[in-house]
Parts: structure tokens; C-alpha cells; sequence
């Protein structure tokens, strides 16, 4: 048998273009398989924004279509909410955003779900990082501490942002401890390596197959020969660290090379003028511009355009060609990936 892993990248307000892009992926599906994406799909993993889709599909009854409304210009207004106390200057002294409106959309979306709720023979995980005892949790529903946790405060926890939103609290067990939790991309923004583990660890005896979607690469020049000079504060505010710590590009690196050919397909692109794409969306996480929100849904499109019928055919399990790998920016066409 074959299992298939969908994995999903952080990136804020840019997972519009993931569910765009899924969205298309599912109608497709639908079309000529008769399938949805939930009868493909073996593990779910999401960090941050990934999380948020990743347990929506796993954990509730939505479709792509619902979920790809929830990256909305009404809704992503009452998610960034601007902290607008006394002295607080976006960012730097205190979260550039409060945390209710965020925790409020979390949880009129995915309700009373719980990570147990994810069908049987199926699993998922979802990545934070626990700040005071300096370590990260994959709360997935392979452990049983897990199993009763609310799936909107695990993508709460998972999309705390630094500098963007507040700190999270959250008891775990064993002993429901208080952890103080934060977005899982300072230390996985793509979490493709950890589901490939835990498949590994559960089905090792089946074949894998992955789809791993990002939600663009930034492309705005940091100033080597200034960075000499930085501080915390530059390095926040021009060196957009957050970004740095964040990038994608060594984890999707690991999990192409490990993966047998034509089992893989990275999903991502630049976020800049290509062939074939011609109005690139801000790689800020919080433009929550309707023009933006447009421009990255628009990306999510362009990567149809290039991947869909391989994708499909990878869920399908009837896909015979090579991996895949991000967009070349020269071409716009993916990357194929040749081992050695």
C-alpha cells in the first residue's frame, strides 16, 4: 500500500494561495475520480496557517471551498487587529496584533473539534513551540495526551507569531502543565519532515507518497554589508528575522532527496513577476489588502496551471513521472528533480 502525506507551510495571510490552490486540486479531483481530497489524504500535517487547513480537513466537515473562504479580506480584519494601546508601537514594545479576533475566527470555524476527531486510519499534527521549557511540540493524534485538545486553540497556539501575536497558554499533559506556546515556524515552517517521520514510524512497511504546498518564497533583499552592524532591533526591523528563521528551503531540501522519485511534489513559488504570473503578491504575512488577498489567491491559480494534473494524478496514486520540486522564476514551470 501507499500512504499519502499532505503537508502544509506557515506564511500568515499568504495560505490564501494554498487554499486556492487545493480548492482547485479538489474540484479536479471531484471531476475525474470522483474523489475528495479527504479520500487521498493519509496524514495532514500544518504549521501556523498550514495548521489551520491541515486540522480543518482533519478534524471538521468542511470542503476546500469553505476553507479557502475563510482566507477572506472580512475575515483576515477581524484576525489582525491592531494592538492600539498606550505607548505600544507595532511591534516592537508589544504584539503588532491582539489575540481575540484571531481566537474568535479559530473558533467559530473549527468549532468543537478535537484532535480525536480525525477519521480512523488517519492522522495529523500540528507544530508550536513551548517557550519557557525551550522546546517544540508536535501535538499529533498518535499520542493519546493529545487526543482531547481543541483544534482551534492547537492553531491558535500554532500561528502565535512573534511580534505579530500574543503569546499562547495551553495545559498539556502529562500533569496539564501550563505551556506558554508560540508559531511552530520559528523552528518548522514546513513540517514535511516530521509527518515523513511519524509515516515512517507508523506505516513502515507501505510506500509514501508526498504533497507539500508552501505559500511562496520572499524574495526582498536583506543588506549583507549593513547586517554587519545590526543589533536586535535592526535585525527585526530590516533583517526581517522572522523570515530568516522561518525559511522552508533546507526542510524541503531533506525531504526531496529522501524521497524516492516521483513520490514528491513541492508545491511553492517565488513571490515576484515569472512567465505566466504576472501580478505577485506582497511576501508580507499580514498584507491583508483586498488587492493582496486577490494576488495571492492569483498565485494559488498560477500553481494549478503548473501543477495540477501531476498533483491530482500523485493523490490518485497514478501519477508516473518525475518529482517535483518549487518553480524555476526563468521558465515558471516546477523544478524537476534529478537524484544525484
Amino acid at each position: 500500500m501507499s500512504k499519502l502525506i499532505l503537508s502544509l507551510d506557515g506564511g500568515g495571510i499568504r495560505g490564501a494561495a494554498t487554499t486556492q490552490f487545493l480548492t482547485h486540486v479538489e474540484k479536479a479531483l471531484q471531476s475525474t475520480h470522483q474523489k475528495s481530497l479527504r479520500d487521498c489524504v493519509d496524514f495532514y500535517a500544518g504549521t501556523s496557517t498550514g495548521s489551520l487547513i491541515a486540522l480543518a480537513l482533519a478534524t471538521t466537515n468542511m470542503d476546500m471551498q469553505d476553507i479557502n473562504k475563510l482566507y477572506s479580506y472580512s475575515n483576515a480584519k477581524k484576525i489582525f487587529v491592531e494592538n492600539r494601546g498606550l505607548f505600544e508601537l507595532d511591534g516592537l514594545n508589544a504584539p503588532k496584533y491582539e489575540a481575540k479576533g484571531k481566537t474568535a475566527t479559530l473558533k467559530k470555524y473549527l468549532g468543537d473539534a478535537r484532535i480525536k476527531d480525525v477519521p480512523a486510519g488517519k492522522h495529523v499534527l500540528a507544530i508550536t513551540y513551548g517557550i519557557e521549557n525551550r522546546r517544540p511540540y508536535v501535538i499529533k493524534s498518535t499520542e493519546g495526551i493529545f487526543q482531547n485538545l481543541l483544534s482551534y486553540q492547537v492553531a491558535d497556539a500554532s500561528s502565535a507569531a512573534p511580534t505579530y501575536f500574543p503569546t499562547r497558554d495551553m495545559p498539556l499533559l502529562p500533569g496539564n502543565e501550563q505551556a506558554w506556546l508560540i508559531d511552530g515556524g520559528v523552528i518548522a515552517n514546513n513540517p514535511t519532515m516530521c509527518a515523513i517521520a511519524e509515516v515512517c514510524r507508523l506505516w513502515p512497511d507501505d510506500k509514501r507518497r508526498v504533497l507539500t504546498v508552501g505559500t511562496g518564497t520572499s524574495t526582498r533583499k536583506i543588506n549583507g554589508p549593513d547586517s554587519r552592524n545590526w543589533g536586535a532591533l535592526q535585525w527585526m526591523l530590516k533583517g526581517c528575522i522572522i523570515d530568516v528563521l522561518s525559511d522552508e528551503k533546507v526542510v524541503a531540501y531533506q525531504a526531496i532527496t529522501i524521497s524516492p522519485q516521483g513520490s514528491y511534489i513541492r508545491v511553492n513559488a517565488e513571490m515576484r513577476c515569472q512567465p505566466g504570473f504576472d501580478q505577485a503578491p506582497d511576501d508580507a504575512m499580514d498584507d491583508i489588502s483586498q488587492t493582496n488577498i486577490k494576488r495571492l489567491k492569483g498565485m494559488g491559480d498560477f500553481w494549478f496551471s503548473q501543477y495540477g494534473d501531476a498533483v491530482v494524478a500523485l493523490l490518485n496514486d497514478s501519477y508516473d513521472g518525475p518529482s517535483l520540486d518549487r518553480i524555476d522564476p526563468q521558465t515558471g514551470h516546477p523544478l524537476v528533480y534529478q537524484a544525484g
